[in-house]
């Protein structure tokens, strides 16, 4: 009675597998490679906007609620921006060279907890929160002035195509994974 493949057949496939020169192995190491670089990417991008969405958030909230934002809030912003982009720009980046089992999370998660820095510089300058919907107050309760992103784009529009390109290239890594462990 042949039960579908001999011992032989298995221990060829699992030898087949284990080798790194083998066509599979590379397009894996190919694939591993796009996505790294796909991640660093996205990882310096993001850094980059920070600290700029930081500033505007700040300019745009006290600027509907009181006029012209004063110097000092600007500069208050300004530092905040730095603080979020070191803070921030180094936890996303940490979470982007990990490898994608070991992601506890996705960088836009990350990003959403940088609402702190300008909505610390808002309160500082007597800026009155602003009124959220139930979902906004639940989902998001330390964000008093609605400043969450509800993706890349709204950090910054240049983020938009580097978000999705690293979405995709990170799927398809997983995806190539749990293939070849017999999971999908």
């Amino acid at each position: 009675m042949r039960s579908g493949f001999h011992m032989s057949e298995m221990m060829v496939v699992v030898a087949s597998d284990a080798n790194p020169s083998t066509p599979a192995r590379a397009e894996a190491d190919a694939d591993e490679a796009a996505l790294a670089a796909h991640a660093q990417a996205l990882a310096g991008a993001i850094d980059r906007a920070l600290a700029p969405w930081v500033v505007r958030s700040v300019e745009v909230v006290a600027a509907a609620w009181g006029g012209p934002v004063p110097e000092a809030v600007v500069a208050d912003a300004e530092r905040a921006g730095g603080q979020a982009r070191a803070e921030i720009g180094a936890r996303v980046r940490d979470l982007l060279e990990r490898d994608v089992d070991d992601q506890p999370t996705g960088p836009l998660a990350l990003l959403r907890r940088a609402v702190t820095y300008p909505t610390e510089v808002l309160r500082r300058a007597g800026v009155p929160p602003v009124a959220r919907d139930r979902f906004a107050e639940e989902a998001f309760p330390e964000d008093l002035y609605d400043l969450s992103p509800a993706s890349f784009a709204e950090l910054d529009p240049d983020l938009a195509e580097l978000g999705l390109v690293w979405g995709a290239a990170k799927a398809h890594v997983v995806l190539a994974r749990r293939r070849r462990e017999g999971l999908r």
